[in-house]
């Protein structure tokens, strides 16, 4: 207020305070979902040695992710002397705490499937042939992907570089901008450049789609249970509607 936003009123001023205290009020209940039943469920002893290995490992993701919530929610508070642009928080800190999230979560779901559905009795009968290595290792290699999509997103937000360009699938009137290179040197490009940010996103969203797709078809040429069937399916269901 006092550096840039003159009119701000004290009712926009609450509008973001709230959606800043609900955050951090639901990752609060977050942490205690995770917390109390698992010392509840340990101190019964429903838990295997390796499932507490994996518990602890959560749990302690969990306190790390609001530790890293902190310190980037800081690093938007800090004054800078020599300039007063539009206050946000550094995109390296976002992209860490949204890359410890998906994490996080997809970590949670893989150990809550786990345990709810096993695995399957017709994976354990089917024969290891090279087509079921290579699909498995194709959807490693897709989640790699869709996530490194996801962190690059992260960027975009830190810079607000989805304001740069609007346009698609050219840039402006153009398929590779002039100012893609602008920064010095060459690598601040891909994380501090607005333009080349946007740009990175854009090819590794396409690049995701075509990845997702690719892996869709490629299972159809070989037979597999229903349920990973339908996780492939739903998967390129998914990837359309993001």
């Amino acid at each position: 207020f006092n550096s840039l936003n003159h009119d701000m009123t004290l009712p926009e001023f609450k509008f973001i305070w709230y959606m800043e205290y609900s955050h951090r009020m639901w990752g609060r209940l977050v942490g205690l979902a995770y917390i109390l039943p698992a010392a509840y469920f340990w101190r019964r002893g429903w838990l295997s040695r390796p499932l507490k290995g994996r518990v602890l490992a959560l749990c302690g993701l969990v306190c790390f992710q609001g530790l890293l919530g902190w310190y980037m929610v800081k690093s938007g508070l800090e004054e800078k002397p020599d300039s007063y642009d539009i206050p946000r928080v550094s995109q390296y800190r976002l992209a860490a705490h949204l890359g410890s999230a998906l994490v996080l979560y997809s970590a949670s779901l893989w150990t809550g499937l786990s345990l709810l559905l096993p695995q399957h009795k017709v994976w354990s009968e089917m024969p290891e042939t090279k087509q079921l290595l290579r699909l498995r290792q194709y959807a490693h290699g897709t989640t790699a992907l869709i996530f490194l999509t996801a962190l690059s997103g992260a960027f975009v937000a830190g810079l607000d570089a989805g304001l740069v360009y609007n346009s698609f699938p050219k840039m402006g009137e153009r398929w590779i901008p002039d100012d893609l290179l602008a920064f010095s040197p060459m690598l601040r490009n891909i994380f501090e450049n607005p333009t080349t940010v946007q740009f990175d996103h854009r090819i590794l969203g396409i690049a995701s789609v075509t990845a997702v797709t690719a892996l869709y078809l490629f299972s159809r040429k070989i037979p597999l249970p229903r349920r990973t069937r339908m996780a492939v399916t739903s998967l390129l269901a998914v990837a359309g509607v993001q």
